[in-house]
């Protein structure tokens, strides 16, 4: 689930409109075709939104078409935050995405802002955006609320009751769509986000765009250079989709991925015994965190953490190891002490899922179920995911439900493009080896697509999200691409960095882990 840190800024009342220019008449919305590039019509308004830690943010909001191949037809609100260049030359905008689907990128222009040397931001515009349908844009989904309330049913469907309720739950967030957003569910999509964000660039005055999107903002990325190849300046994509997997088969491939990511975490636990009490042996380890599912299946910790809320709070730890001391502390506390009150807090901290969460599920489904066709017959569903769980028991079941809303959803799917793309600038591509959400493979393969692209890969790390998280050598490549364009040059990768070493199991650790901004959901 979504732990970003955003900042929440008041978005400007007056609006600017732009207007799409529509691809030849009859192209789909998923034509594999460059479209016709928004025109300007009127200046942005942006107001001051500064917080404490962005003193010098901006926001205002876009109107764009709901459905871009009739833009004299109804339009929506697209909410955008702005820390503007302070050197005396500018090198453009430089949108920025946290991932998702359904997150919210408000924040991150602050962050982006903040995280790079201070030369380097000083050239840019630096320009967030919620992506229709999430946060401060308007209309903002939530399908279902409440959908993820505790106790859910267990996800592993160990009985028929249980794979029904399971369904069930599936079942009735696809109809609570259909009902509240019927109208709108066929423009939430990829396609239709990219074209929004040529239509900030027309907005913005801008004859061309540089992009840093991190995961789901890879996709992004490399489908709007796909469709705008001529307005893209510069462009580095950080945990990288895989754009041939879209998005049955990366969520299958993701759960194997999740699970060796979760052996890692317990056998980080195992090298700490003196401090946790679980053993020194990974897989026994292992073997009592699955006891400490089934006991929580039987009995929910506290009232509240189930076996789905249990692994809601653990799946985080897959994204980030700085969650780790923390998670740590609570399985220890439940295991060695049958204290509750900790995994209870732990599930507090990373598992609950508020209203800016439900909008951002709800925006992930429609997004997802749209983009790419998905077996609607669920034996399909079961077949494949029992297969993983077999091999993968940690979270492949969590996933299924998580996504089986798309077995059910309302709309017709859409046809990935291919990103393929020769007309690109060189993009810069970082990638963690062990990276659980994006694996490796799909790196590569998005490196062979684009061609030119330079790959930086940061050797035995596994967290999501390699630049600007702390590790000096990736925050080296970026600054110097986004200061004059340099890329490294070498094979398959073109540049190593070597992961940050594990965290150590101490509660300072933990306490900062909590403030980490993107443990990003989903892909």
């Amino acid at each position: 689930m979504n732990k970003r840190a955003v900042v929440l800024c008041s978005v400007a009342a007056t609006a600017a409109m732009v207007t799409a220019v529509p691809p030849a008449s009859g192209a789909p919305a998923d034509a594999n075709t460059p479209y016709a590039s928004h025109t300007r019509q009127a200046p942005l308004p942006w107001k001051k939104c500064a917080t404490e830690d962005h003193p010098t943010l901006q926001c205002a909001s876009l109107r764009v078409p709901l459905d871009h191949h009739r833009p004299d037809g109804r339009q929506i609100t697209l909410a955008l935050s702005r820390v503007p260049h302070t050197a005396a030359t500018s090198q453009g905008p430089l949108l920025v995405n946290p991932g998702g689907p359904g997150g919210s990128g408000l924040g991150m222009a602050g962050f982006v802002a903040k995280s790079l040397p201070r030369k380097v931001a000083a050239q840019y515009d630096v320009i967030g955006f919620d992506p229709r349908g999430v946060g401060k844009s308007t209309p903002a989904l939530n399908c279902r609320p409440g959908h993820f309330s505790p106790v859910r049913p267990a996800s592993v469907p160990a009985t028929p009751a249980l794979e029904r309720a399971n369904l069930d739950r599936a079942q009735a967030f696809a109809r609570a769509c259909s009902t509240k957003y019927g109208d709108i569910l066929p423009f939430i999509d990829t396609v239709s986000v990219v074209q929004d964000m040529d239509a900030v660039r027309a907005a913005l005055g801008a004859e061309q765009i540089n992009f840093f999107g991190y995961s789901y903002g890879s996709y992004l990325g490399a489908l709007y250079g796909k469709l705008y190849p001529h307005r893209v300046r510069r462009m580095a994509l950080d945990s990288l989709v895989d754009p041939t997997g879209v998005w049955y088969v990366n969520n299958l491939r993701q759960n194997q991925a999740f699970d060796t990511r979760h052996k890692a975490f317990m056998a980080w636990i195992a090298r700490h015994d003196s401090a946790y009490r679980l053993g020194g042996d990974p897989g026994k380890v292992e073997a009592r965190w699955y006891a400490m599912r089934d006991a929580v299946a039987a009995k929910p910790a506290g009232g509240k953490v189930g076996a789905g809320e249990l692994e809601d709070t653990f799946v985080p730890g897959a994204y980030f190891n700085g969650y780790w001391p923390h998670l740590a502390k609570a399985f220890a506390s439940y295991v060695n002490d049958e204290e509750a009150g900790p995994l209870v807090t732990a599930y507090e901290n990373f598992g609950v899922v508020d209203a800016a969460g439900e909008n951002s599920y709800s925006v992930y489904a429609a997004v997802q179920c749209r983009d790419a066709q998905w077996p609607r017959e669920w034996r399909t569903w079961g077949a494949d995911h029992a297969w993983v769980h077999a091999k993968a028991p940690f979270s492949t079941w969590n996933n299924a439900w998580y996504n089986a809303p798309c077995a059910f959803w309302p709309t017709h799917h859409l046809t990935p493009p291919d990103v393929a793309n020769s007309e690109l600038p060189p993009v810069l591509l970082f990638q963690a080896t062990d990276d659980p959400a994006t694996p490796y493979e799909g790196a590569v393969t998005l490196h062979r697509k684009l061609r030119g692209s330079r790959l930086v890969v940061e050797r035995d790390g596994g967290n999501h999200g390699v630049a600007l998280s702390g590790n000096p050598c990736p925050d080296r490549h970026l600054a110097a691409y986004l200061d004059s364009g340099e890329v490294p040059t070498g094979g398959e990768a073109d540049a190593v960095c070597e992961a940050l070493p594990a965290p150590k199991p101490r509660s300072a650790s933990a306490r900062r882990a909590l403030s980490h901004p993107w443990s990003t959901m989903g892909s």
